[in-house]
């Protein structure tokens, strides 16, 4: 089980403003998703709501299918049968990168970085996305805007992603996930190995960053204290099933469901 942090940022109301993401956001619906490895059913009929300008939180044990539920809605994996839908577009049986232009980002677990390249030089990859939809000097607004909420990478943005620790890693995929212009981030437990004061660092700038943006967030998390204390609304899910869903202060308060599910 994951050391757990309490973040004291507290979840929003889901009343952002959406003018930072360079266009509204949608929403993100998975409707009776259900997954396979071969035999295995890994999503079995998964239905699930994602509003924006909140977090979603998807809790649940080791194999439960967290991992799985990202890697399908981003296109990684391909599902039996189901749907996904971002607004009213259809995701399912486009490719990766289709739905990634589309304005899903998809930030793995494992904060993977190119650690050749200096920070900067990471960073601007996730333009590559973004860039037809702006100019040079709307990239260069966003890059500053990246850096207005991660000043430890500011500091950094000449040196080796190699130097950073992983709290910095976090915030550097966060930071490329976001120059893509994303309106739906797929975060896969970024507080996966972090020491817990950078836990309530990260799900901070997370909360702050939906509050400001407007973003949609479908948050996969083990740590499942520290996920409701930023989430608006959450879903449990055990063996590729949906076993529970309420707002998040709900979730935490029910006894039974944390000591069955959550670990808490």
């Amino acid at each position: 089980m994951s050391e757990t942090t309490d973040v004291p940022t507290g979840a929003g109301a889901g009343t952002a403003d959406t003018t930072g993401s360079g266009r509204g956001a949608r929403a993100l619906d998975v409707r009776e998703l259900t997954t396979r490895y071969g035999p295995v059913v890994a999503l079995d009929r998964v239905s699930l709501r994602a509003r924006p300008g909140e977090i979603t939180a998807v809790l649940g044990a080791n194999g439960a299918g967290k991992t799985t539920l990202l890697r399908t809605v981003s296109g990684l994996v391909r599902p039996r049968s189901g749907g996904v839908l971002l607004g009213e577009r259809e995701l399912v049986g486009a490719a990766a990168e289709d739905i990634a232009r589309a304005g899903v980002a998809h930030v793995p677990e494992g904060r993977g970085v190119i650690t050749e390249l200096g920070v900067e030089e990471n960073l601007r990859l996730g333009e590559l996305l973004g860039a037809s939809r702006r100019g040079a000097a709307d990239r260069r607004a966003r890059l500053d805007t990246v850096y207005d909420l991660f000043p430890a990478l500011a500091e950094r943005r000449r040196m080796p992603a190699n130097s950073l620790s992983g709290g910095e890693r976090q915030m550097l995929v966060l930071g490329r996930a976001l120059l893509s212009e994303p309106e739906v981030l797929l975060l896969d437990e970024p507080s996966l190995g972090l020491a817990p004061r950078v836990v309530a660092q990260i799900f901070g700038i997370i909360r702050d960053l939906v509050d400001r943006e407007g973003l949609t967030v479908l948050l996969v998390e083990q740590n499942a204290r520290s996920a409701l204390s930023i989430a608006d609304t959450g879903f449990v899910l055990n063996l590729g099933r949906v076993v529970a869903s309420d707002d998040a202060a709900t979730l935490a308060a029910d006894e039974d469901l944390r000591h069955a599910y959550l670990g808490f």
